[in-house]
């Protein structure tokens, strides 16, 4: 598999890890909360910036079937049902990405292993946690891909820069070749750093390429950032 398909299956993988990680660690603080009644109100999930997640969208559910050969589908199935039921999500994940790539199910269980391994949300810091992962594999592998097909990565330097340039303190922040959504990111670090309050902030951006648009959506998500990308045509 060609790197540039390889970081779309790991940053899903990783994404679903994530999103189920969340989902059952506000579970559990609901039924400790006597909140037993309400597990299934996707407002008292989305009321802390976590994603609701029926049982077949659940990494539990992924993982019970990672060694079946239709493993592919049911990621599919998974991806498909968290979008449905998150509105936040709607155009952010892959559709039917899985199936149509006819991986290796021995292989596929093996990545799934691997993954489930990993602790997403140890220690609070899950943003940052996932946040890094995410930084790495676009960060990398756009900076070995992008230029042979015309697309050139920013330096996280760069954008750190712009950043501090800026002062994103309070207004709109709009790139119209956002890509990753790195940008986004950092000027909300600022914020954070500043100790500024990031409801003042508004994100706006245009991509053009529909799977980067995904990834952009999918990397703001993960640290809990409300932006509008539109629908990718400049």
């Amino acid at each position: 598999m060609e790197s540039s398909e390889y970081k779309h299956v790991v940053l899903s993988l990783i994404f679903l890890k994530f999103a189920s990680d969340k989902f059952v660690a506000r579970r559990e603080e609901m039924i400790a909360a006597g909140q037993g009644d309400y597990l299934e109100m996707k407002e008292f999930y989305n009321m802390q910036n976590v994603f609701y997640l029926s049982e077949e969208a659940r990494w539990s559910y992924v993982m019970a079937n990672a060694k079946q050969d239709d493993v592919a589908l049911k990621i599919d199935q998974a991806l498909a049902k968290i979008e449905r039921n998150n509105p936040a999500l709607k155009g952010a994940l892959p559709d039917n990405y899985f199936t149509r790539l006819g991986l290796d199910a021995a292989k596929l269980a093996a990545l799934l292993d691997t993954i489930n391994n990993i602790d997403t949300i140890a220690g609070g810091g899950e943003e940052d946690v996932v946040g890094r992962v995410y930084e790495y594999f676009l960060g990398r592998f756009a900076a070995a891909e992008g230029k042979g097909g015309g697309e050139f990565y920013t330096p996280k330097s760069i954008v750190n820069l712009l950043a501090e340039m800026i002062e994103p303190y309070s207004g709109k922040i709009y790139d119209p070749r956002c890509g990753s959504g790195g940008m986004f990111v950092q000027s909300l670090k600022f914020v954070d750093k500043h100790r500024g309050d990031k409801k003042n902030i508004s994100v706006y951006g245009q991509e053009y390429t529909a799977t980067t648009r995904k990834l952009a959506k999918m990397n703001l998500a993960v640290r809990g950032i409300s932006a509008n990308l539109g629908d990718g045509h400049l």
